[in-house]
């Protein structure tokens, strides 16, 4: 196959979709796929540019707003115009964040005809909005912790959603702007800063517990995997820096919170419309109730991820897992499989 893989893009999570582009160009080539390397803020990567920005390490902190604004002042269609892209069979999306993850890129690739892998344009919009996942939650069945929307009197979201209480943007990923608030005056300056990531903010219940994730692959739930932060949540330090978190697949549970695991994490894959491959991410309570907290319709593809690893824990190596997301898009039912 040729396969253009497209990563790196303006969101605040370009730092680890560099490290995710990069673990994918390397397996796609290791199966034997003629790969293009696409940085959708700057277009198709020579040979040196590969070089530079694909050993790069995910950075402590995420990218600067002032870097993201000059990233942003490209063209952010000029890739597809890149002669390097002709006849390309499929892209394969390593964006995380932002317009790669939102649906915005894939109603630009749907309108091109270019087949590509993971959910379609409406599906990642529902799953990127925390809100709209919560209600398409509800309604499919799949406990989710209770919340609210900003603007919310104080009092009333405190004594509703009781402390600690999470504050966070509506349409980040990988804890950008989150916050743990544990004393009522905390509450502005927690809104405030996820106000600065994103123009919706949400109030979430914080539920105390183990942390689990269900890698979604095709139509098949893969095995829950638990993680085991140093921080009291698994922050963006904890998810892209060595040695911040364990990560077990498969989690130690019984056969029964398990087995109930993959089937909510099912539920709400397919309750978002969603295609290809996913990661539900859960609290399991101390009664054993599982709570979802979101979906990532694109997960992270480092050395570090837990997408991989759970492929990993049913038998399939980081170059089949890429493979088979490639060869899920273009499968003959698939809506998007078509290329002029």
């Amino acid at each position: 196959m040729k396969v253009a893989v497209l990563f790196g893009g303006t969101s605040a999570e370009r730092h680890v979709s560099i490290a995710s582009g990069a673990e994918v160009v390397g397996a796609l080539r290791a199966a034997g796929n003629e790969v293009v390397a696409v940085d959708t803020a700057t277009g198709v990567l020579d040979a040196a540019d590969e070089r530079a920005l694909l050993r790069s390490a995910v950075a402590p902190e995420p990218p600067s707003e002032e870097e993201l604004a000059e990233l942003r002042a490209h063209d952010a269609t000029a890739f597809l115009r890149a002669p390097e892209l002709e006849r390309v069979d499929v892209c394969f999306l390593a964006l995380h964040g932002g317009a790669g993850e939102d649906g915005t890129l894939q109603a630009l690739l749907d309108l091109a005809r270019v087949p590509y892998t993971g959910s379609g344009m409406l599906g990642s919009a529902m799953a990127m909005d925390k809100d709209i996942s919560k209600i398409l939650f509800r309604a499919a069945g799949v406990p989710t912790p209770d919340w609210r929307m900003a603007p919310v009197d104080a009092d009333e979201a405190i004594a509703a959603l009781g402390l600690p209480l999470v504050v966070k943007p509506s349409k980040q990923g990988s804890t950008v702007g989150l916050t743990v608030v544990k004393q009522a005056l905390e509450l502005e300056a927690a809104i405030r800063e996820a106000y600065r990531h994103d123009d919706e903010v949400m109030l979430e219940h914080f539920v105390p517990g183990r942390e689990l994730t269900v890698p979604i692959l095709g139509d098949e739930a893969l095995p829950v995997g638990e993680i085991i932060s140093e921080h009291e949540i698994f922050d963006y330090a904890s998810k892209y820096q060595p040695g911040m978190a364990q990560e077990n697949f498969p989690a130690d549970l019984s056969e029964r919170v398990a087995a109930e695991a993959r089937r909510l994490g099912l539920a709400a894959h397919r309750a978002l419309k969603l295609r290809g491959f996913s990661r539900v991410d859960f609290r399991l309570d101390a009664e054993e109730r599982l709570w979802c907290l979101e979906v990532n319709t694109l997960p992270g593809l480092t050395s570090a991820s837990l997408m991989p690893k759970g492929a990993a824990a049913a038998g399939m190596s980081f170059p089949e897992l890429c493979d088979r997301i490639c060869r899920l898009a273009l499968e003959p039912e698939h809506p998007r499989a078509t290329r002029v």
